[in-house]
């Protein structure tokens, strides 16, 4: 027998409940009812209310409520006698609350090393210096690179790299100056940058791995020297042929991993990504993904990456998420789409629209002064009994409604004026705007208190003026 489900809603979402729901119910194969209780919004339910207000049909086997009601589920559970549970918040997302979408993988694996530099170390307090690997190991490094200053000498190298090591920090050296590298591998540096003729003498002295880079970066032969005498000793080494910036030898450069590849098929490789990241004037989220799908693809094992300009300020989070998808994506064979969308950060991957017609159906059976906000098709839709007013510009939107409704309490108008230029925002983006809840930006999304809940939590149960209004 075909499971019975009750999916619990207000007034104004009936309609389009109705038509997720039946499509959906022949795909995944159950049964339903609708109760539509005595309230407009269903952001505004309480448990407590609900339990007064719902009579639950006979034959039903377990009953849907909306993500946003409040309270205890169990409770109900316990009242009715069959099990309730939280829905989605949007209505639109039952399918994939069925499963009838894609589940989304724990992207736990990686296969790429972050070696995230800090630059001018020498220059900044222990405290700055600190802050700063955390934030770089909060954000997935794997180790933190010291990136020193040519022509000067640290003299606190070597302090610096032990007080890091006893914080938990794994730390790589990125300095030509014999001093300054001695003396942070005496400390516990485990990484070198870089090697090659220039001071390879010395470097290859060290009971570390270096990274190996050619004396001509246009001409891999250039480092077979180096090579040929670090196989003689045995010693450890990764190599990078240098990826150029854009304009100075981009293509040339990335064709040098490619032939790199072909030479030394099992050879430990390194990139350094910080050259497009940080010299390219584009947000780098889709950079840091191309590069890494690069390095996945040609089992380049560990990546150099840096925060210093602005629109690269979270570059080392996006390659901590692009290595994952990266790795999903081949380990599978699957497209890497679908997957939680946390480096979409611009635009969102979908959108649901009403439509002309459920926006006026809507608009036709508000019966309360609270204000339901809307954004689609290029334009913000204001509604509430007293009208239905839209339009692209958010002041003229306002304007006309006051005409209509009259002078709004400043926390009201400040409430409205908020979330009109948040809808604002989702338009120009393409983005999903849903009213009282934050704007989608991937990993950077910061979750919201809506005006509702922010209400409840002020009066502790008891409505106000102003949650009536809102």
């Amino acid at each position: 027998m075909r499971e019975r489900i009750l999916f619990v809603t207000g007034r104004l979402a009936e309609a389009s409940l109705r038509q997720v729901l039946q499509p959906l119910a022949d795909r995944v194969g159950f049964d339903f009812e609708i109760a539509v209780l005595g309230i407009s919004v269903a952001a505004l339910m309480r448990v407590e209310w609900v339990q007064r207000k719902l009579q639950v049909p006979n034959g039903c086997q377990r009953v849907l409520i909306p993500g946003w009601c409040g309270g205890d589920m169990q409770s109900l559970s316990d009242h009715f006698g069959i099990p309730f549970e939280r829905g989605p918040k949007d209505l639109f997302e039952l399918p994939e609350y069925f499963g009838y979408g894609r589940s989304q993988p724990s992207l736990e694996t990686y296969s790429i090393e972050i070696l995230a530099e800090i630059n001018h170390a020498p220059r900044m307090t222990w405290q700055a210096l600190l802050q700063q690997a955390e934030h770089y190991r909060q954000s997935g490094a794997d180790l933190i690179d010291l990136g020193c200053i040519p022509g000067e000498i640290w003299g606190d190298i070597a302090d610096t790299v032990r007080r890091l090591i006893c914080e938990g920090f794994r730390i790589s050296v990125d300095s030509f100056d014999q001093a300054e590298v001695e003396s942070a591998v005496e400390a516990g540096a485990e990484l070198v940058l870089s090697c090659n003729q220039s001071n390879l003498e010395w470097a290859s002295q060290l009971p570390v791995e270096l990274v190996v880079i050619p004396d001509d970066p246009r001409d891999l032969k250039t480092w077979k020297p180096t090579l040929q005498e670090l196989d003689t000793r045995r010693h450890p080494y990764r190599l990078d042929p240098i990826l150029e910036p854009i304009g100075f030898g981009f293509a040339p450069s990335v064709a040098r991993y490619f032939e790199t590849r072909r030479q030394f098929p099992d050879a430990e490789m390194m990139m350094g990504i910080g050259n497009l990241t940080e010299l390219t004037e584009v947000d780098s989220a889709g950079v840091n993904f191309i590069l890494a799908a690069l390095c996945e693809e040609l089992q380049i094992k560990s990546v150099l990456a840096t925060e210093v300009i602005n629109w690269g300020r979270t570059a080392v989070r996006e390659f901590d998420v692009a290595r994952r998808l990266v790795r999903h994506s081949l380990q599978n064979s699957v497209l890497p789409k679908h997957l939680g969308g946390q480096l979409v950060m611009l635009r969102d991957p979908r959108l649901h629209e009403l439509g002309d017609q459920g926006l006026r159906e809507i608009s036709s059976r508000l019966t309360d002064p609270n204000f339901r906000i809307f954004a689609e098709r290029g334009e913000i839709h204001l509604m509430n009994r007293d009208g239905y007013w839209h339009g692209s510009d958010p002041y003229e939107v306002f304007d006309r409604m006051v005409a209509v409704v009259g002078t709004l309490t400043p926390e009201h108008a400040f409430y409205l004026g908020t979330e009109l230029f948040k809808a604002r925002t989702a338009l120009t983006l393409g983005k999903q705007y849903r009213q009282d809840e934050a704007l989608k930006w991937g990993f950077l999304t910061v979750e919201e208190i809506s005006a509702v809940e922010r209400r409840r939590a002020e009066s502790h149960g008891r409505k106000t003026s102003s949650q009536e209004q809102i």
